[in-house]
């Protein structure tokens, strides 16, 4: 495994672009329906498939969700979100699509999400994700 060692007294400062990732970016886009005021603006959003089915699952919640290609800026506005139910028309073609129920619970005190789909690997259950809200 490569590693940086720094040695000195020099403070590090600066910035570094990190670009978007399918995996860390549906996670966040999710968690953006917790925020009930406000626009929450995510950068380096790739321009996915996926990303565009999870915001279609917000969308439908009453949520206000924008996305630019071009610049890879996403903007969410949950501040009028008054549904817990995921539509299974886009909950079924992403596995990532169950990542809503989480912050839905936690806004809402409920969820309704039908079981996902579009997993290429083959069947896989929820019950670690349901084991988390114990």
């Amino acid at each position: 495994m490569d590693k940086i060692i720094i040695r000195g007294g020099q403070r590090l400062t600066g910035k570094v672009r990190v670009h978007g990732a399918k995996n860390a970016v549906l996670p966040i886009i999710a968690a953006s329906i917790l925020a009930e005021n406000g626009e929450s603006t995510i950068y380096e959003v790739p321009g996915l498939d996926d990303v565009y089915t999870i915001s279609e699952v917000i969308k439908a919640l009453n949520v206000n969700i924008n996305y630019d290609p071009q610049s890879e800026v996403l903007r969410v506005d949950a501040s009028k979100l008054n549904s817990t139910e995921a539509p299974y028309e886009w909950v079924r073609k992403m596995r990532a699509s169950f990542l809503v129920m989480g912050p839905l619970l936690a806004r809402k005190g409920a969820a309704r999400i039908p079981l996902p789909g579009g997993c290429a690997i083959g069947s896989r259950g929820i019950d670690q994700h349901l084991k988390g809200f114990d």
